[in-house]
């Protein structure tokens, strides 16, 4: 089974600390990752013309899904799943349909990934929250002005506002990927991966870990 650039679905139970050989504490994020269901397999020498599979993680009742949900499941030999995702990966074709695949299946420590998931949603934010703006001074003649993005003109010419301009608006709530996290533990008994750093998305949200596309500097 080709493990470049395979991933698993997950869900981020949260944030601790744990040490290393030397006694340095280690700030990592602890992700439950699998197990995972191979529902489908695509690839590109059959009818779909490219090589993916399909992954079911996470139970859900049967009476909240759909019969097309159910029938697709119980074909993998399977109940429902409350995420299902599918990924590009190569040799789509080593992968058995039904398969379950865990998290010593695919990663290692001391390796590196890209993790993805929603960010938190920060509601309608300001110029200053959402894209760090520094803000004006708080000196005599600044009047109810601190907070503000200043000018956002181009006088006569375009006589318009430019498209790509910092303004306020919805912050968060948006697909992010953070990349080259590096794998401190895997725990192969609770299907546990410790990553160094922060990853996006709230505790208990669903997060897609892959193998890092990009070799870390």
């Amino acid at each position: 089974m080709s493990t470049t650039q395979m991933g698993l679905i997950g869900r981020k139970l949260g944030m601790t600390q744990i040490f290393d050989a030397v006694g340095n504490a280690v700030g990592v994020t602890v992700i439950e990752l699998g197990p995972n269901t191979v529902l489908q397999v695509k690839t590109s020498a059959g009818t779909d013309g490219y090589d993916a599979i399909q992954l079911g993680f996470g139970s859900r009742k049967e009476s909240r899904a759909t019969k097309a949900e159910i029938g697709h499941a119980r074909a993998a030999g399977a109940s429902t799943f409350r995420y299902v995702r599918e990924l590009r990966v190569p040799n789509a074709g080593t992968f058995t349909r039904g398969a379950e695949l865990k998290v010593a299946d695919v990663f290692q420590a001391d390796t590196k990934v890209d993790v993805a998931g929603t960010s938190k949603g920060r509601g309608f934010a300001g110029v200053m929250k959402r894209h760090n703006f520094a803000g004006f001074k708080r000196s005599h003649g600044v009047h109810e002005y601190y907070r503000h993005g200043g000018s956002i003109g181009t006088r006569l010419t375009p006589g318009m506002t430019l498209k790509g301009v910092k303004m306020p608006g919805h912050m968060g709530s948006a697909r992010t990927t953070v990349q080259n996290l590096k794998v401190v533990r895997v725990d192969v008994e609770r299907n546990l991966l410790m990553v160094r750093g922060g990853v996006p998305g709230p505790d208990g949200s669903m997060v897609i870990v892959r193998n890092a596309v990009k070799s870390a500097k």
